[in-house]
């Protein structure tokens, strides 16, 4: 039996349908075609994952977005250089 992968999108619609309570999790279940055991997991992590997004403020996440930019950046440039160095010493 071939495991079913959900998307991000697909998993957050659930959970919050689920965390609304208009329906129980069997009802879900039966109408999105998932295990309540499953909903009940994806439940679960939305409401940790809440607290996570608002503990951080839109600047803090900027911030480590730009960061890793730079990171990145400076990797790029190394491997760049990296590179270059390979490709004179073969000869090429």
């Amino acid at each position: 039996m071939k495991r079913t992968r959900y998307s991000a999108e697909f998993k957050a619609k659930v959970a919050l349908e689920a965390l609304a309570g208009d329906l129980t999790t069997s009802q879900l279940a039966a109408r999105y075609g998932v295990h309540p055991n499953q909903i009940t997991q994806w439940k679960a992590q939305a409401r940790t994952g809440m607290a996570e997004v608002f503990s951080r403020g839109p600047e803090k996440t900027a911030k480590s977005h730009e960061q890793e930019i730079k990171e990145l950046h400076a990797k790029i440039g190394q491997l760049t250089v990296e590179r270059d160095f390979l490709a004179k010493a073969s000869g090429r």
